[in-house]
């Protein structure tokens, strides 16, 4: 989308990248903040999510060309309905990049600047789902993160139906630390890989005992569930992590 003569030259790039905004709207805008010969410059950037009016994922190209040009001193996107206040979300991907996020209404007018302390981790209950940021295997990672036991992130493709044609998850679990289950009754920890909508093992689930699951299935809010027949159905494959005995007493 962008390129090298369409950076905003403005003194103001606050007044750019709404500009951006409103032109977007009512999909989110999405760009950078860069220092480019001492100065600060806004640089739009194609917002390639797939749904665009609900979240942002700035274009691989347009970040690199971005990064020839300046120095990335921070990320900047809109909130065409909502305030300008992070989103758990938005916490959680600016955490892990270190850099300031500034975020802002386009009908309001209004901007936020969220600057991220240390790895932010969301409630792991009613999640919203946003693809490599807030998704299933996220939620599952972050249980175990809480029981005291940490997993490999492992990277996704750019887009959520790239990963349904070719998920990771049966490829992944061994070097992850899981073993199958044959026979065994299912106990507290154990994670479940299933199909969703399509024939390949896509989603994972965490056991939690009593016949409940934690899971966050796409477009939804992550939950605890009961494992009824829809998704003992779903499941293809059980697994138990090698330290599931000193973590939880079973093995």
């Amino acid at each position: 989308m962008s390129s090298p003569e369409s950076v905003r030259s403005s003194f103001n790039w606050q007044d750019k990248a709404l500009e951006h905004a409103k032109e977007q709207d009512p999909k989110e805008a999405c760009g950078l903040l860069l220092l480019i010969k001492g100065k600060k410059k806004y640089w739009p950037c194609e917002n390639v999510a797939k749904y665009p009016e609900q979240m942002f994922q700035i274009s691989a190209i347009d970040y690199a060309r971005g990064e020839e040009r300046g120095e990335i001193l921070g990320i900047v996107h809109s909130h065409p309905i909502s305030a300008p206040e992070p989103s758990e979300a938005d916490k959680v991907a600016a955490s892990k990049g270190k850099i300031p996020w500034h975020i802002v209404n386009p009908r309001m007018e209004k901007w936020r600047t969220y600057n991220p302390s240390g790895v932010y981790i969301s409630p792991l209950l009613s999640r919203t789902w946003v693809w490599a940021v807030q998704d299933c295997w996220t939620l599952a990672r972050d249980w175990y993160k809480h029981e005291g036991l940490e997993l490999r992130d492992w990277d996704r493709p750019d887009d959520p139906e790239q990963f349904i044609q070719a998920p990771m998850f049966d490829g992944a679990y061994e070097a992850t630390g899981f073993r199958l289950l044959k026979d065994e009754k299912l106990m507290k920890g154990d994670l479940l890989l299933m199909s969703i909508g399509s024939p390949g093992l896509n989603h994972c689930a965490v056991y939690l005992g009593d016949g409940n699951v934690l899971h966050h299935l796409q477009n939804r809010l992550s939950c605890r569930d009961c494992y009824g027949d829809w998704l003992q159905s779903c499941t293809g494959k059980k697994l138990r992590h090698e330290n599931s005995k000193a973590i939880w007493g079973t093995g």
